[in-house]
């Protein structure tokens, strides 16, 4: 800094720290702001006339849903080409065209670019400008860094007339810097530069590597100055998701059993459990029953076995008699209800 004349090098410093700020302000505005987020719908919607019914298959999850038949696919029109939507059976809804869902976000995101890691964000309709921004400012910043450290080697050779090795050993950082912008300038240059491309022919990185549209025509691209002002001097959209809101009452309604899936199989679990029981008690009381019906029997033919008096002529006589027979049957019918009570006991 005390090297270059009329202090040029304090203003040197001076821009690097607030270009540094800048890109930091960019990195927090992309990974923390809204990409385009498109609301679930709670139900599934109602089946239009515009749907493509001609491609729905019987084995289609989505097929079927709250008594509804709700085609894969649906016709829009863009800027005169027909262009084909698909239906999300995760947020319920048709996505609008240039929307995808992301598989790591898991929510629906309008014009989806694709989902940033070293943000942690999706890249969306709302902050692809950020993001576009950020990219290219750290590649500019990339290379002012680059050139200052040069610059700064440079005097010092100058001054002592070294090697540039001795230059190095005298400032190590500018060193270290040279090479490690040297090498992130190729990174973060090689995105800058595809993105450039992408603006210009209105596309984005999932549609570009999906679709391919320098092999047919793109209906989105409007021609390289319309595209700029779509990207740059359009107006953000408003976020469509109130985070900030608090939850609905009805809210915890809306979770059944198959969202905590634990709690189906514990109920599962207890209905299997307490049918064997029943089993396991009916299997208990059938061989209880059995082993009391043998001892009954047993009880029945040693009754049966036991020596029976001798009977004479008189007693002949009186069996034969009407009023003998009633006394047998009332006897019959003791021995009965004497055995009907051992059965009950024991039961």
């Amino acid at each position: 800094m005390n090297k270059l004349p009329n202090r040029v090098g304090y203003i040197l410093l001076a821009v690097a720290v607030l270009f540094t700020s800048y890109i930091i302000i960019l990195l927090f505005l992309t990974s923390g702001s809204d990409p385009g987020i498109i609301p679930r719908n709670s139900h599934p919607p109602e089946p239009d006339d515009e749907a493509d019914t001609s491609s729905i298959s019987t084995d289609w999850a989505g097929s079927t849903q709250s008594g509804m038949s709700l085609p894969p696919t649906k016709s829009v029109t863009v800027n005169g080409i027909v262009v084909r939507v698909k239906y999300c059976q995760t947020c319920m809804l048709y996505r609008p065209p240039r929307c995808s869902h992301c598989s790591i976000c898991n929510n629906c995101v309008e014009r989806f670019d694709h989902h940033c890691p070293w943000v942690g964000q999706c890249i969306g309709k709302r902050n692809y400008r950020h993001f576009f921004m950020f990219v290219s400012s750290t590649t500019l910043l990339c290379l002012y860094i680059f050139t200052c450290c040069c610059v700064n080697i440079r005097l010092i050779m100058k001054s002592g007339n070294f090697s540039f090795w001795k230059a190095f050993t005298k400032s190590p950082c500018s060193g270290i810097l040279m090479m490690y912008t040297f090498i992130v300038s190729w990174f973060v240059g090689g995105l800058t530069s595809f993105h450039i491309y992408l603006i210009l022919t209105n596309q984005t990185t999932y549609e570009n590597f999906r679709y391919r549209y320098e092999r047919k025509m793109n209906p989105y691209n409007i021609g390289v100055a319309h595209n700029l002002r779509d990207v740059f001097c359009s107006k953000i959209p408003a976020s469509k998701n109130d985070f900030r809101a608090k939850v609905r009452a009805d809210f915890g309604s809306s979770f059944n059993s198959s969202t905590y899936p634990s709690s189906s199989l514990s109920s599962d679990m207890s209905k299997v459990s307490h049918n064997v029981d029943i089993d396991k008690r009916q299997a208990v009381e059938k061989n209880e029953f059995e082993d009391i019906r043998k001892q009954i029997k047993s009880i029945g033919d040693l009754e049966r076995c036991e020596p029976q008096p001798k009977r004479n002529n008189w007693d002949d006589k009186r069996e034969r008699s009407p009023e003998s027979h009633l006394t047998n049957v009332d006897n019959q019918v003791e021995h009965g209800a004497k055995d009907r009570e051992k059965i009950t006991r024991a039961r």
